[in-house]
């Protein structure tokens, strides 16, 4: 990979444009624009091996030929730690039958608090022979080392990574479990979490949050409101969000596993939900919505809960599928806010994000 930074403005800017044209009918701000540093932004990588020579390799395989590896050395792209484990990893399973034999993929995840964890995974059941290496390169490496094989997995050390990131002034702390979904750009990450702090304002009243994850977006934001209905429906994000809540004394947020789809029909008394059981819907004054749905965007049900909100911050990470809700919602929502956070540089990919008031 060459890191050039004309290539990388010019390409930008094709996303900023093209943000720009899907948002002009609905008279859209001009966007704030948020960059990614060129190289060693993407905190987690995944790879697959590859014999040559009778030797493992990392490698990887474009879009249009499945079948070609192309064998890595080094990802300008991943973080300085994977980059740094990556030779480590590769000396180490060379010289150990134990932590190569039938190694089929590695998986690496780290946070910009230093914090590293590695998954290796197996077409074999791990022995005690396999659980000796592993805890010696954990050592070795500094890392916690997770073994999966056939649905089963060995955990040395912990399961999850610790994050920091700053946003208004204070410091939050995340556990991003392995396997979980995390945002792969940390430094734009954090750039995304203040523009969303900022938007939403201070507010005396109650915040709702669709899609919540492990708590990215709710730490920050249950700073701004009085208090926070936040739902997800993934298990271990939902166990993660509620460790991070605690660890960072939040206490205002009452998280429930629930889809968007099953709240919109909660909400609209459709039917009763027993997750849902101590909680009381109509003793809260909601006067902001939060979303960040996946690439799908919202659906018709969802997107139409939101329109009683006086506001609705909405984090994308397809703006086409932004686009179509914002057109659901124009007649009653004008976008007040408007920004563009480059998460996957190199790439056409990009996350944005609106604020749409009442009009």
């Amino acid at each position: 990979m060459t890191v050039d930074a004309a290539h990388y403005a010019a390409q930008l800017e094709a996303k900023v444009t093209r943000l720009r044209d899907l948002l002009a009918p609905f008279q859209a701000p001009e966007p704030l624009v948020f960059d990614s540093p060129l190289a060693h932004f993407r905190l987690r990588a995944e790879f697959r091996l590859w014999r040559e020579d009778g030797q493992r390799h990392y490698a990887m395989f474009s879009q249009e030929d499945k079948r070609t590896p192309i064998l890595i050395e080094d990802f300008p792209i991943a973080s300085l730690r994977i980059n740094e484990l990556m030779p480590k990893l590769k000396a180490a399973w060379q010289a150990s039958h134990a932590l190569s034999h039938k190694l089929f993929q590695v998986e690496f995840l780290t946070t910009l608090a230093g914090d590293a964890m590695i998954t290796l995974c197996y077409h074999r059941p791990l022995d005690e022979h396999w659980q000796v290496a592993a805890q010696q390169l954990a050592a070795d490496l500094e890392v916690s080392v997770i073994g999966r094989s056939k649905g089963k997995r060995e955990v040395i050390g912990r399961d999850f990574v610790v994050e920091q990131l700053d946003v208004g002034g204070r410091t939050f702390s995340y556990q991003q479990p392995e396997g979980a979904f995390t945002q792969p750009n940390g430094t734009v990450n954090q750039k995304m979490l203040n523009w969303a702090f900022e938007a939403l304002g201070e507010r005396s009243d109650d915040l709702l949050e669709l899609y919540c994850g492990n708590g990215n977006f709710t730490l920050p934001l249950a700073t701004r409101v009085r208090n926070v209905l936040a739902t997800e429906i993934s298990k271990t994000s939902v166990n993660a969000a509620l460790n991070n809540l605690r660890d960072n004394a939040v206490d205002n947020v009452t998280l429930v596993r629930l889809s968007a789809e099953e709240l919109t029909q909660a909400l609209n008394e459709v039917r009763p939900f027993r997750r849902l059981h101590g909680v009381d819907l109509k003793g809260y004054e909601f006067g902001s919505v939060f979303v960040d749905p996946p690439r799908a965007g919202m659906d018709p049900d969802t997107c139409e809960l939101t329109r009683r909100f006086d506001n609705i911050l909405y984090i994308s990470c397809n703006p086409d599928t932004l686009a179509a809700n914002i057109a659901q919602l124009h007649d009653t929502h004008r976008i007040t806010r408007c920004a563009l956070f480059d998460q996957f540089p190199w790439t056409h990919h990009m996350e944005s994000g609106v604020l749409l008031t009442r009009r």
